[in-house]
């Protein structure tokens, strides 16, 4: 058994016996992956619409029925529900208040895709209102929402997949090089670098009126209150349609408010893979070290001065110390992807390739058989859906379980506080937090709107 599917297992029978002293977890399920039995498909609803929520969802229509759409857009809400009907021939109820998702009987699992800030808040309700989450990376805010969440999933037993799908699809490519790893082809690891391309800061973005149909007080929930903002050009390609330069849809990611930036965005999926393949799912960095970076605007104790303009890095170089003294590079330079360093070897993997003469030997050698499946802890789901009714199924946490996701992530914020206050951090991964250091242990929670107070 893998180590990550060690963790899976402990924290599930953790998760058993908590929620069985509580007298609410399910031991069964009365759905099973079979695509043509209509019966027993299970029943999802997804919150949160746009790019991403319409991606899992269209994945997803092969093994779940969708009965409920929630989104604060109007305009969304309609195009999606248009899209999911030409698909299956049948609409979602649409919902503009996910609330109404949750109190519903029939909703046995939810998808979450709406910008980060609203994560943890609605993955926290729907897992007390009884339903199995599916919830796009990354994961959370803070390093204390992710703490809340564990604690929720511990409590109620429920089943919670993270999407961070490099772990199931892309060709099993990333599977292949932990693999890879693991048959020690590069010997012992020295160094990774994961490159996650840099950003763009932005002109002034001015104060303007609300896009008909959409709930902007809504869409803000738990984030600071703020004026809508948004610049006359149109983004073009993927997440397009929308203002190129907003604080709003798509743009979002670009805002400390609401996101990570890039160091959240991409580097949840090639810290993941990263933090894996060093076997430091349990654990994390001692030391966060901002070797350099670029802020688009001025800051002041660690947070911007202005707020018309994206304030996430644009550009950086991070070192992370993990286990075993192994420096972990995070940069904006280079390609984007992982490369890996050993004693014997070095290769590079990313979304569309992975190369390097150890690949280039197991034409030669190939992996031992099973090794794939070994890293993934059993047969590999085609897709990351799959995987989660699987795990429903079973009532055992999936692949993208939130306890590793949420130590790699941790990473990538404590990356973040480090470059917002500009210095070095250390980290203690037993009792997670900042050594010494009141005021980055500041950061490490935030406080959400008034009325939008998770409702526990």
């Amino acid at each position: 058994m893998t180590d990550l599917n060690r963790l899976n297992r402990r924290h599930f029978l953790r998760t058993t016996s908590a929620a069985a002293a509580a007298g609410v977890f399910a031991g069964s399920s009365r759905f099973s992956l079979a695509a043509d039995s209509p019966n027993e498909r299970p029943v999802f609803a997804t919150i949160g619409l746009r790019n991403q929520g319409w991606t899992i969802t269209n994945k997803s229509t092969k093994f779940a029925d969708f009965a409920a759409f929630a989104d604060v857009d109007a305009n969304v809400l309609g195009a999606t529900n248009e899209k999911l009907k030409e698909k299956t021939g049948k609409a979602a109820d649409g919902y503009d208040d996910y609330r109404k998702v949750l109190e519903r009987d029939d909703i046995d699992a939810v998808m979450i895709a709406t910008p980060d800030h609203w994560h943890t808040k609605v993955s926290v309700e729907a897992m007390l209102a009884g339903k199995d989450v599916y919830c796009e990376k990354p994961l959370t805010l803070t390093i204390a929402e992710g703490k809340l969440i564990e604690k929720i999933v511990k409590q109620t037993g429920r089943v919670f997949q993270v999407g961070t799908m490099q772990r199931t699809e892309n060709d099993h490519r990333f599977l292949k090089a932990i693999a890879l790893i693991r048959a020690g082809r590069i010997g012992d690891i020295r160094k990774v670098t994961c490159g996650i391309n840099g950003a763009t800061g932005s002109p002034v973005i001015p104060a303007i009126d609300v896009p008909e149909g959409l709930d902007w007080d809504m869409w803000l929930g738990p984030a600071p209150k703020a004026s809508y903002r948004a610049l006359p050009e149109i983004r073009q390609g993927y997440g397009g349609g929308v203002p190129l330069y907003t604080n709003c849809h798509y743009a979002w990611r670009n805002w400390y408010e609401y996101s990570g930036g890039q160091m959240n965005d991409w580097g949840a999926h090639h810290v993941d893979i990263a933090t894996w393949a060093l076997g430091a799912g349990e654990t994390g960095p001692n030391k966060i070290t901002p070797v350099s970076y670029s802020l688009p605007v001025e800051y002041k104790d660690g947070y911007p001065t202005v707020d018309d303009q994206y304030n996430t890095p644009t550009k950086f170089e991070i070192h992370a110390n993990m286990p075993g003294d192994i420096p972990l590079v995070i940069t904006s330079e280079g390609d984007n992807g992982i490369l890996f360093e050993g004693t014997k070897g070095r290769f590079f993997v990313n979304r569309g390739r992975l190369s390097g003469k150890p690949v280039e030997d197991l034409e030669s050698n190939p992996l031992p058989e099973g090794a794939v499946e070994e890293v993934y802890g059993g047969p590999v789901s085609e897709n990351h859906t799959a995987n989660f009714i699987a795990a429903m199924q079973s009532r055992q946490q999936p692949i993208s379980d939130v306890w590793t996701h949420n130590r790699m992530l941790e990473t990538c914020h404590l990356a973040n506080i480090a470059i917002r206050l500009g210095r070095e951090l250390n980290w203690d991964p037993q009792k997670r937090e900042i050594v010494g250091d009141p005021e980055a242990n500041s950061f490490l929670s935030r406080e959400n709107r008034k009325g939008y107070e998770i409702d526990m």
